[in-house]
C-alpha cells in the first residue's frame, strides 16, 4: 500500500541530500527543518549561520517564499564518508557531499535573469532514534576557473584564479 508520505525515510545518510532537493523543490521549509537536529548548524553559500532547526528553518522559509520561490535543484552527484561506525552500526557518523545544481532563482537589481549555479553541499549526520539528522551543514557555491577570493581595494569580494594559462577545468 502506497505510504502518505511523499518523501523518501530519513534511513541512510546518502537520503539526506535526496530528501533535502525534494522538499526544496516542493518549497517545504518545514521538511527542510526535520533534517536537521535541535542544535544543528548551517552555513549557507554567503557566510550566513544559523544556530539551531528553529533558525535553520526561518531563514529557509524566508529563502523560498523571496529569493528561490520559482527555483528548483537537482542532486548531480553525491558520496559518503564514514566518520563512526558504518550503514549497521547503532552509532553512527557520516559526512555527506553532494554537488548540486540550482535554476530559477529569483531576478534581483541589475540581473534579470539569473543562470544556473552549482554548489556543493556537506552534511554532517548522525543516527539517531528517529532516523539519521544533519547535525551541522554547509553550502558552497561552485565557481567556474576560479581557486580562490579576494578583497578588491572597492572592498567587493571577487573570485578569481592565481593560474596563468587556460582556467581549471570546473568540477
Amino acid at each position: 500500500m502506497p505510504s502518505d508520505n511523499p518523501y523518501s525515510p530519513f534511513d541512510r545518510p546518502r537520503r539526506i541530500a535526496e530528501i533535502w532537493v525534494e522538499a526544496w523543490n516542493r518549497r517545504d521549509a518545514d521538511r527542510l527543518a526535520e533534517l536537521f537536529a535541535e542544535d544543528a548548524e548551517f552555513v549557507n553559500v554567503t557566510g550566513l549561520w544559523w544556530h539551531d532547526r528553529a533558525a535553520i528553518r526561518r531563514a529557509h522559509d524566508y529563502g523560498l517564499r523571496t529569493i528561490f520561490d520559482q527555483s528548483t535543484i537537482a542532486l548531480v552527484e553525491r558520496r559518503v564518508r564514514w566518520l563512526v561506525g558504518g550503514p549497521d552500526a547503532p552509532s553512527a557518523a557520516a559526512v555527506v557531499h553532494a554537488k548540486m545544481t540550482l535554476e530559477g532563482q529569483t531576478a534581483v537589481a541589475d540581473v534579470d535573469d539569473p543562470r544556473p549555479r552549482r554548489t556543493i553541499f556537506t552534511f554532517v549526520v548522525r543516527r539517531t532514534d528517529d532516523g539519521w539528522r544533519c547535525v551541522a551543514a554547509q553550502n558552497t557555491d561552485v565557481v567556474p576557473g576560479a581557486e580562490t577570493n579576494v578583497i578588491d581595494d572597492q572592498g567587493q569580494m571577487r573570485s578569481v584564479s592565481y593560474r596563468s594559462g587556460p582556467s581549471p577545468a570546473p568540477n
